[in-house]
């Protein structure tokens, strides 16, 4: 089976390398790494331009990120979907074989692990560890999701349920998630695996009025998608989410 790994990146120069030599050091042989690029302004494209196993690349103007990773699943053409951010990199050369081997499984239609967080200046300190064992659909509900940047899935349930909705800022993911594992409840399987490593201090963690507009989209992809919930309920995550800072595996 074809993965079509998409990336997309908007003057990502610091970090993207990092992000390419992984995808170039997986041990799948069937990989299809697909580019998008946001009319990038830095050095971002003499980057792209070092790597021969990038498959597709599109450089043009768009309107956010969920409107690249759009294009980036309109261009795919593996049977199997899952996305990089510019700014993270697998956590080993086996990541994709594990995966394409738990999909192998008939009665698993999705896939997704565990995320361990960086420093962005020291990427040998570990900050943060995200685990999404505990997860299940009805956690929703309280802010939880499975970790989005290990979350692979079949292309045509990207055809049939639809893509990354773009009137969200910073929760389109959190909804996209929701219409496939809650409303179309496809059969998913945790993996208990470190996939990603990701570098700290994300879109959505910038500032106390990104947490805010977080949650905001939280609840309103929850109730878009008949899950009943509100903005105490979902606020109340940062609790146990302190348990991430406190409980950080060391790296293997």
């Amino acid at each position: 089976m074809k993965i079509s790994l998409i990336t997309a990146t908007y003057n990502s120069a610091a970090t993207l390398a990092s992000c390419l030599e992984s995808v170039a050091k997986q041990d799948y042989p069937n990989i299809e790494h697909i580019i998008v690029d946001g009319a990038s302004k830095d050095g971002t494209l003499n980057i792209i331009a070092q790597f021969p196993h990038i498959a597709r690349l599109v450089s043009e103007p768009d309107k956010g990120i969920y409107d690249a990773l759009n294009k980036g699943v309109i261009l795919a053409s593996g049977e199997i979907i899952g996305f990089l951010n510019s700014d993270d990199f697998f956590a080993n050369p086996t990541i994709l074989s594990q995966v394409v081997f738990a999909l192998q499984n008939k009665e698993v239609e999705a896939v997704f692990g565990d995320i361990a967080f960086v420093d962005r200046e020291d990427l040998g300190r570990r900050v943060r560890y995200y685990s999404s064992k505990k997860f299940n659909p009805a956690r929703f509900a309280y802010g939880y999701m499975p970790a989005h940047p290990t979350f692979y899935t079949y292309r045509k349930y990207y055809e049939e349920y639809g893509c990354f909705k773009t009137d969200y800022r910073i929760s389109a993911d959190y909804e996209l998630l929701i219409r496939f594992l809650f409303v179309h409840r496809l059969r998913y399987q945790y993996m208990p695996l470190e996939m990603v490593i990701m570098r700290a201090g994300g879109k959505s963690n910038e500032s106390l009025w990104s947490r805010v507009v977080l949650n905001r989209e939280i609840v309103r992809a929850c109730r878009e998608n008949g899950i009943k919930t509100n903005f105490l309920k979902v606020s109340l995550k940062i609790f146990s989410k302190l348990r991430e800072f406190f409980f950080v595996p060391p790296s293997k």
